[in-house]
């Protein structure tokens, strides 16, 4: 019997409860060959690679939600491609980047432990777990934990400052 996991019970389990989750979960399908979701997201993270943002497109269903969790500029839950496009667009301003430690897939979820780093300017570069739910060979949901939501949420801070009043509030 397969099981399911809630949203309600990813977004609590953080980041090494996700890790545990699935650390003896197949990576492979039932054919020997790789999940055909992991297959997915390692694609993705291929386009992510490449740098062109429109391709990205591709891997979103329409409805999909992205939640970074944090206290700082860019964090709360992007709703639809375009948010989330947007939210990659300025990820590019500060250069990130993501090495793939490890991937795998537990129905329709997958969890990826990642190292992500800015490169413009340098400054952020932690392990980010990010857990993916797949639905019809797209993304409709992810939600990304930093392993230090600390340094993120400062780095974030300096790179992405609030406008000030009175033009924020317009």
């Amino acid at each position: 019997m397969e099981k399911r996991l809630s949203r309600a019970t990813v977004v609590r389990a953080g980041a090494a409860g996700l890790a545990a989750t699935v650390l003896a979960a197949p990576a492979a399908s039932a054919t020997g060959g790789e999940h055909p979701n992991v297959a997915l997201i390692r694609r993705y993270y291929q386009v992510y690679g490449s740098g062109d943002l429109t391709a990205l497109r591709q891997f979103f269903a329409p409805g999909i939600r992205w939640t970074i969790p944090g206290h700082h500029p860019l964090a709360g839950t992007k709703n639809g491609p375009d948010e989330v496009l947007a939210f990659f667009a300025q990820l590019a301003k500060s250069g990130f980047r993501a090495e793939i430690l490890f991937l795998a897939a537990d129905g329709d979820w997958v969890v990826d432990m990642h190292r992500g780093w800015s490169t413009t300017p340098t400054g952020l570069d932690i392990t980010w777990t990010l857990a993916y739910r797949i639905r019809g060979r797209q993304i409709v949901e992810a939600v990304n934990f930093a392993a230090d939501q600390h340094a993120a949420d400062a780095f974030f801070w300096r790179q992405y400052p609030l406008a000030p009043i009175p033009r924020r509030l317009a």
